[in-house]
This record gives C-alpha cells, sequence and structure tokens, in this order.
C-alpha cells in the first residue's frame, strides 16, 4: 500500500476530477499537491501556505481549476491548481474558525464554521449571499443534492438540515429532529433515494428522502467507535449501488454493504490514528482511495485489488462448481447403466426363482411403507439457523434496527 509522506498532519484531502493529483490541507496551514502514477508513487507537484493556522478544509471546482481552502483563520482562498498560486482571498469570512467548504455550482459554495454558521459564497462578491445560524455546534459536513438544489449539513448538535440554495429565506428548507448524537458525515446511497449518515457512537443513520427529514428510518450500529468519513465506490462495480467505504476513529477503512447490511471486509489500518476523511479519486470513479488521519502521511489503497480479485475469486467458485456439477451427471449416467443391466439379469432367471425374488421385493416394500409412515408420524425437527449479525427483527421502537454490538470488536 503506497504512503505519501505529508510533512505534516493531514485535515482534509481532495483528488483532481481528471488528474492523477491530489491535494492535502495541512495542520501547518499549507496546502501541498502530489502528482502519482499507476503504482501509487507520487511527486510533490507545489506547496502553498495561504495561512500560519491550520487548514481545515478543502473543495475543488468541477473542472478542478481552482482550489478552495479554509481553516482556523478564518478566512476563505482559493487556489490555482495549475501554478499553485493565491489568486483571491477573503478575510474575516466567519467569526470563528471554518471547519468545512463545499463547492456546489460555478458561481456558489458553501462554508460552514465551529460555530454552526453556514454561509452561502458568490466568488464575484466579497460579501456572502446569505446566512444561516439555525445549528448551535460545529458543522461536520456537506451534502449537495444537485437535482433539488438541496444543500445538506450535518453538525455535531445532533440534528440535519437541508437549505435550498435558490430561497432567499433565512429558515431551511427541512431540519431533522434531535438524533441524540452527533452527526459527523453524509454520503448518498441508492442512487441519491436515500442518504446515509455517520454519527459518533458508530450507527450509520438512513434517511429516506421521500419520506422528509424529520427523523431516520433505519439504523445500523455496529462500529465500535465514531463514524468520521464516508465515501461510495466507483460506479463500474455492480455493488456500488449499496457499498460503502467508512473512516472509523478505531483506525480501520472498512468495505460495508447498506440495505441488506454486512460487514465486507477492512482494506486499510491506520493503526491508533483515527481516520477523518477518505475520498476516490477521477471524482470518485478511479481505482484509487485515499485515507487520512492524525498522521502526517496520506495512504493510498487500490480498489482493483480489493474489488476484482474478490470478483475473479466469485468468478472460479461458479466454475467450479459447474464442473461439480458435470462431474455429478457423470456419475448418474453411469449408475444408470449399472441398474439397466442388472435388471436385464433378474428377468433371464427361472420363473420360480424370479418369483421368489418378486415376492422378497413385496416384503421390502411392505417394510419400506411402514418405515414411511413411521417418519410421517414423528416430529420432524427444523434445522436451527445461524444468527445473521446484521439481520433485521422484530421490532417495538420504530426505525430501528437491531444489530450485535460486538460486530466490528474482532477487526
Amino acid at each position: 500500500m503506497p504512503n505519501i509522506q505529508t510533512g505534516g498532519q493531514v485535515f482534509d484531502l481532495a483528488f483532481h476530477p481528471t488528474h492523477e493529483t491530489v491535494y492535502t490541507a495541512l495542520l501547518t496551514g499549507e496546502v501541498k499537491a502530489f502528482q502519482y502514477d499507476e503504482q501509487g508513487n507520487s511527486t510533490l507537484s507545489f506547496e502553498a501556505k495561504p495561512s500560519k493556522k491550520s487548514c481545515r478544509g478543502l473543495s475543488l471546482t468541477r473542472d478542478g481549476a481552482k482550489l478552495w481552502s479554509v481553516g482556523k483563520g478564518k478566512a476563505i482562498h482559493a487556489i490555482d491548481t495549475t501554478t499553485g498560486g493565491i489568486v483571491e482571498s477573503k478575510t474575516a469570512a466567519h467569526e470563528v474558525p471554518i471547519n468545512r467548504v463545499k463547492y456546489l455550482m460555478p458561481w456558489m459554495f458553501a462554508t460552514g464554521d465551529d460555530d454552526g454558521v453556514i454561509k452561502l459564497w458568490d466568488p464575484r462578491q466579497s460579501e456572502c449571499i446569505r446566512s444561516h445560524n439555525h445549528h448551535f455546534d460545529f458543522i461536520s459536513d456537506f451534502l449537495y443534492l444537485e437535482d433539488k438544489k438541496h444543500l445538506i449539513s450535518s453538525s455535531a448538535d445532533g440534528t440535519l438540515s437541508v437549505l435550498d440554495v435558490r430561497s432567499k429565506k433565512a429558515e431551511p428548507y427541512a431540519q431533522s429532529e434531535d438524533q441524540e448524537d452527533e452527526l459527523l458525515s453524509l454520503l448518498p446511497i441508492k442512487g441519491g433515494a436515500k442518504v446515509v449518515v455517520g454519527t459518533q457512537q458508530g450507527v450509520l443513520s438512513i434517511f429516506n428522502r421521500k419520506k422528509g427529514w424529520g427523523d431516520c428510518v433505519d439504523r445500523v450500529p455496529g462500529h465500535p467507535t465514531s463514524i468520521d468519513a464516508l465515501c461510495s465506490i466507483p460506479s463500474s462495480y455492480p455493488s456500488s449501488i449499496n457499498t460503502i467505504l467508512t473512516g472509523s476513529s478505531d483506525g480501520l477503512l472498512r468495505v460495508v454493504e447498506v440495505l441488506p447490511s454486512k460487514l465486507v471486509g477492512v482494506i486499510a489500518d491506520h493503526g491508533d490514528f483515527p481516520i477523518e476523511r477518505i475520498a476516490v479519486d477521477k471524482g470518485g470513479e478511479g481505482r484509487w482511495v485515499g485515507s487520512a488521519g492524525h498522521e502526517e502521511l496520506l495512504k493510498l489503497t487500490d480498489l482493483k485489488e480489493v474489488f476484482e480479485d474478490e470478483s475473479a475469486d466469485e468468478d472460479e467458485g461458479a466454475q467450479s462448481l459447474a464442473n461439480a456439477d458435470s462431474d455429478s451427471d457423470d456419475g448418474d449416467d453411469s449408475d444408470a447403466k449399472s441398474s439397466s443391466s442388472t435388471m436385464d439379469k433378474n428377468t433371464s432367471k427361472p420363473t420360480a426363482e424370479a418369483s421368489k425374488v418378486e415376492a422378497e421385493e413385496d416384503d421390502g416394500d411392505s417394510s419400506a411403507e411402514e418405515d414411511s409412515d413411521a417418519e410421517a408420524e414423528a416430529p420432524k425437527r427444523k434445522r436451527k439457523q445461524e444468527k445473521d449479525p446484521f439481520s433485521r427483527k422484530k421490532k417495538k421502537d420504530r426505525n430501528e434496527v437491531t444489530v450485535a454490538t460486538g460486530f466490528f470488536s474482532d477487526l
């Protein structure tokens, strides 16, 4: 597994949508860009230091030409990804440190700070377009639903909110009930029909867009610690519609299937360092997933080795099963031939001997019928099925899925 040495603790990362380049936001306030090849070998492309204080968030424009950065310095900076130069700055953009930034459309991006304030910006204007203060704790993540022009925000205050970026109202379009847990990460699943939320207690909360944003419709416990980052896998894999990557504070990068829910496996381990950001290159359709925690490096994991090897194993198993079926068919044919020859020999016996054989066969048939009657009267035992740790139980509480608490404990 290739590692990119960054020279500082990584707070955020962003991949260029078309080039083999990854950008990292560092505790030192620097923004470093690295180019990598098919083997994961990397070289430093440029480094910029827009602020002396830590850089916490990055977001690229759709074409990858401009990189927005925010951090503890309360300012917003735009970096030219070709030259590495700072082309635009908005000082004192927030009253407190900024935690997240999200590109929405060519003339709009959003920022969220430690006090829960969300601001919408037009790069052509010096002041923000609108400001929203319905959250009272830090903004942990953003998700933009382009079909409805809705910006979803998660907060440590335990609520999720939806903003219609076309509206001029200060109130949100919708806001969830208090989920009684810190909401840390957001990701669309099922083709965007549902949104999964990672929480502090290690539960994946599922919201259904058609049923509104008031409360989650499903809860999938299982992670032993907080789920700080979520990411989807490339759409080229058949299971991409319900398979996600989760980055947890226990340092493990997991592949998890949601609805039906099960752990597929662990693909990266950061040891004692928590994973706070994960992303897939080439706009989410590439082969590398980058994961960053409280280390001075960025880990790259090859998704082809994870998913394509698994597909090869499945194909090999299917071929073996087909060969076994073929062998079984040949065996049946030989048994049939043997039975046929035996019947021919029996028919050539004298009449008296044949009658004796028929009498013995009649006695055998009657005993077989008695045995079958005895089996019919005896109660049949049902084979006890193994318990699935992610199976849905019949429950009294609404919108909950009961899962074994130690599901991830051995990993």
